[in-house]
């Protein structure tokens, strides 16, 4: 049974393996492998999402490009020194990871990606509007995990659930259920080049404004404190 703290931050997603199993890291003594998934959505086009997987899972489990597999487990972030700055890096930490029969694959299509985080805003929401008229609103939510330690998850909400995100705080507690999705954009670096690059967040499909559990002060509070 998984822990209050992992309860957290859940995600299972289902694709297709889109790269070798390369080398990642060790930890502990315990080594730790990288893979790209390509998983569809549902306007036919697909996101291509990075796994960690620890060779533990990996005994006995043989996977090549091409292959279907089902991952359940969270979305991380830790930060990379990278060209004298700080970037942010997301990864889907596989707890459980298996290869679907063929003739489960159509019925676990139907809900490919999927993602559940219980966090605190910790970052003013940014909201905007798209020259076609469309609302977007920006967060980052830190979920709390095992060890004292947060993952950092930048999320987007879209039309009413933005709308309702402009007035979130910094401290706001908030569950969110969604999809990851991945996105390439441009960047100019100092030399003048511009790099190609694929940034990950979580698209919010339904929001939960915990209103007991935040950094707020109520009216009665604050007269109290004048």
């Amino acid at each position: 049974m998984l822990d209050k703290v992992v309860e957290t931050n859940m995600v299972k997603i289902v694709g297709k393996v889109n790269s070798e199993k390369e080398y990642s890291h060790e930890m502990f003594g315990e080594k730790f492998y990288s893979v790209i998934i390509e998983v569809p959505r549902l306007s036919e086009s697909v996101d291509l999402l990075p796994i960690t997987i620890s060779e533990r899972l990996l005994i006995n489990m043989n996977f090549s490009i091409g292959d279907y597999i089902v991952i359940q487990g969270q979305l991380r972030s830790y930060n990379r020194y990278i060209n004298s700055s700080n970037r942010l890096i997301l990864t889907v930490f596989a707890r459980e990871i298996y290869i679907p029969e063929e003739e489960e694959i159509e019925e676990i299509l139907r809900s490919p990606n999927e993602i559940y985080l219980d966090g605190y805003i910790c970052k003013k929401p940014v909201y905007r509007v798209t020259p076609f008229g469309r609302e977007i609103a920006d967060l980052l939510i830190a979920v709390n995990r095992s060890y004292n330690k947060s993952d950092y998850i930048p999320c987007i909400a879209w039309g009413r659930n933005a709308r309702f995100c402009e007035n979130l705080i910094v401290g706001d507690h908030i569950k969110l259920w969604g999809r990851i999705q991945s996105r390439e954009y441009q960047k100019k670096l100092n030399s003048g080049e511009v790099e190609t690059r694929t940034a990950y967040e979580v698209s919010i499909s339904k929001l939960e404004f915990i209103e007991n559990d935040n950094n707020r002060v109520d009216e009665d509070e604050e007269e109290i404190e004048k």
